[in-house]
């Protein structure tokens, strides 16, 4: 019998290891980032600046609570990249929490990261702790793996701690190979970090939208 894979027992090296998998440094492999990023409406400067208020508002006394990502950062970006709108669907077939911990200076943290699955295309991975602010690439490993494992032979990926952002591509031909964008952070004094997500989550749905 095949033994079983945990999706939150993966490393980077496992992947390699298991699925062949190697990341690419070539320029063209994952221009999806960077180039025919659509440009945004005033509307939308506004709410993103409302967007990143809310969030430096929540996290200015505490450490960010449990679901505040989802409800405070990450909802209103998929709200204004369309997403929640027809043809796309959240798909809720997945394992949709992992538990995941970390240490910091001899003392160890208990998270999260959360899975959304939009239309099969694009994997939504929120990591959540009230302890600790978790680096935005310890759900690097998970979330390669939910896109080696789904039916899409090319697809994308967010993952989010809250405060920082990283997107990911994956193809499976004619090898796995996947490569990264830069990180995008809330911490940046301007707001055109959040803006450069939010026109790449809309690039994204306009190239989705067209293979429909």
């Amino acid at each position: 019998m095949a033994a079983t894979i945990q999706a939150r027992d993966l490393s980077l090296d496992d992947l390699f290891e298991q699925f062949h998998l190697e990341q690419t440094e070539e320029e063209a492999f994952f221009r999806e980032w960077q180039d025919e990023l659509p440009p945004l409406s005033d509307p939308e400067h506004v709410w993103l600046d409302r967007v990143r208020a809310n969030y430096r508002g929540l996290t200015a006394s505490r450490l960010i609570s449990e679901n505040a990502v989802k409800m405070v950062v990450l909802s209103p970006l998929l709200d204004m990249a369309g997403f929640y709108r027809h043809p796309f669907r959240l798909e809720t077939d997945v394992e949709t929490s992992l538990a995941v911990d970390a240490e910091d200076e001899g003392v160890f943290y208990k998270g999260r990261i959360d899975v959304l699955l939009l239309w099969k295309k694009l994997w939504v991975l929120i990591i959540e702790s009230k302890n600790a602010r978790f680096n935005v690439t310890l759900a690097l490993p998970q979330t390669l793996f939910y896109m080696l494992s789904g039916p899409e032979p090319v697809s994308f990926a967010l993952m989010s701690n809250g405060e920082d952002f990283l997107f990911a591509k994956l193809s499976r031909q004619p090898s796995p190979r996947y490569a990264l964008s830069r990180k995008f952070t809330l911490v940046s004094p301007s707001s055109q970090e959040l803006g450069e997500v939010l026109r790449i989550l809309k690039r994204f749905n306009r190239l989705f939208s067209q293979e429909l």
